[in-house]
């Protein structure tokens, strides 16, 4: 059963120093949860009563633990998890290393499954909890010199919904969410054409906007009966398959 609504929710974010991290960071301060902002190399927030700045390895099952811990430390509790952290190797498949290929494997893959299975024993043991990936469109229609990313996130979505499935009867909820393409330092490398290219290919003719994911993961986090689902939450219209 969830805890009174007067209990201060806590969230661990990871990636919380990026572009959708960020946002992430300032919207559940501003709707007064407690948050741990986990970073790996950029620490982009300031310690105080509310905010926890965590350094975290995800790709690390004992940095993981580890930060886990101290986020149970402070707080005695985790109510959300988003798996935020990522990273890209682009290339085409012929010139794809087997670094390359893992790099973005295990931060997206991995960092996702160790962190979930970190916070889901006192989830389980709270018998409440939301745990939110942060997936992409890729996963399902593939992008060119993305196989990596792709894969990765196709897998994503795999583990959200096997998830969901096992710990849904201590109402434990997993989603997946698909911002779409977003004005971040992860898009930075990308030339003006090829951002005119994805926001053309929305119908409402732009990307979208870090805050407004922001906002729908605040939203989602706080419903009881949503599990197991995939959000996209741009605008492009397309035949999953």
């Amino acid at each position: 059963m969830s805890e009174p609504a007067s209990t201060p929710r806590v969230a661990l974010i990871t990636g919380a120093s990026g572009g959708l991290g960020r946002a992430l960071v300032a919207e559940f301060l501003a709707q007064g949860w407690r948050v741990a902002a986990g970073f790996h190399h950029e620490n982009a927030h300031a310690e105080s009563e509310v905010l926890l700045p965590l350094p975290l390895d995800v790709t690390s099952r004992d940095a993981v633990a580890s930060g886990v811990a101290q986020v149970l430390s402070r707080w005695q509790r985790v109510d959300l998890l988003i798996n935020n952290a990522g990273n890209t190797a682009d290339k085409l498949v012929g010139q794809l290393t087997d670094d390359d290929w893992q790099r973005v494997l295990d931060v997206h893959l991995k960092g996702a499954f160790l962190c979930s299975q970190a916070v889901l024993r006192p989830m389980l043991k709270q018998r409440d909890g939301h745990i939110l990936n942060v997936a992409s469109f890729s996963a399902r229609t593939g992008n060119r010199g993305q196989a990596n990313y792709a894969a990765a996130k196709a897998a994503l979505l795999g583990l959200t919904t096997s998830l969901a499935k096992e710990a849904g009867s201590r109402n434990v909820r997993v989603n997946a969410l698909l911002p779409g393409v977003l004005p971040t330092p992860m898009t930075a490398s990308l030339t003006p054409e090829q951002l005119a290219g994805f926001a053309a290919a929305n119908a409402l003719g732009r990307l979208n906007d870090p805050a407004e994911v922001a906002r729908f993961a605040a939203f989602l986090a706080g419903t009881q009966n949503i599990s197991g689902q995939l959000f996209q939450l741009d605008s492009r219209i397309a035949r999953w398959t």
